[in-house]
């Protein structure tokens, strides 16, 4: 049996979920223009210079969940899917994905798993790891629950979804994780067949380096 871990934005997608999202709710008047659209892009810029501060983040990221209805934030979700995810899915991804058929695969994401469960599932991938966001009583609070799946936290939590199986590392005959980010260096260099998947400029580098597969999506 053999494991196939997917990072998701700008891996598996041709775009930032993350991002997108906000940008979305900015653009409907969820969020103010003025004081959400620099932060979001701020962001996004320390993200890929492998600077971003992933709790400073997440209280940006999860806050707008806690002030409105889960209904009401479902409803969004299904038109920011068809508006912005589908798009962002091509044909090269969803061939990826199927050509995993028959190995265990999972999403590993450090966006929240509000955002990711409708993608992951779109693409046919049958788990999810990804920052979740706390509940009570089925709506959000705007905090985190557990380790964010960021950096160190992906190899976090992917141990620990392989314990709760009753799984670890040895297992699988390969495991396999597909990124773009240098900021999935701690699991690309954990796992059997690390692919650099449409890289940045520091993971395409050490990549080349450590001769790693690089692949593209686009």
């Amino acid at each position: 049996m053999r494991l196939a871990l997917f990072d998701l934005d700008n891996t598996l997608l041709a775009g930032d979920s993350d991002f997108e999202w906000a940008q979305f709710l900015i653009e409907h008047g969820v969020l103010d223009r003025e004081v959400y659209d620099a932060r979001n892009r701020g962001f996004f810029e320390q993200y890929q210079a492998g600077t971003l501060d992933i709790h400073e983040f997440l209280d940006f990221q999860l806050k707008p969940l806690s002030r409105h209805p889960r209904q009401v934030l479902e409803a969004w979700h299904r038109e920011f899917m068809r508006s912005r995810v589908l798009p962002m899915m091509t044909r090269k991804a969803r061939d990826l994905v199927d050509s995993h058929h028959g190995d265990a695969r999972v999403v590993v994401t450090a966006t929240n798993r509000f955002v990711t469960a409708p993608i992951a599932r779109e693409f046919g991938i049958e788990h999810l790891i990804a920052t979740e966001p706390e509940e009570v009583g089925g709506e959000f609070t705007g905090r985190v629950s557990g380790v964010p799946s960021f950096r160190e936290g992906k190899v976090t939590r992917v141990e620990a979804w392989l314990a709760e199986r009753g799984l670890d590392w040895h297992s699988f005959k390969d495991v396999y994780f597909y990124s773009d980010s240098l900021n999935d260096l701690p699991l690309l260099s954990r796992v059997s067949q690390p692919v650099a998947v449409d890289p940045d400029e520091t993971l395409k580098m050490h990549a080349l380096a450590k001769g790693w597969p690089i692949i593209s999506l686009r």
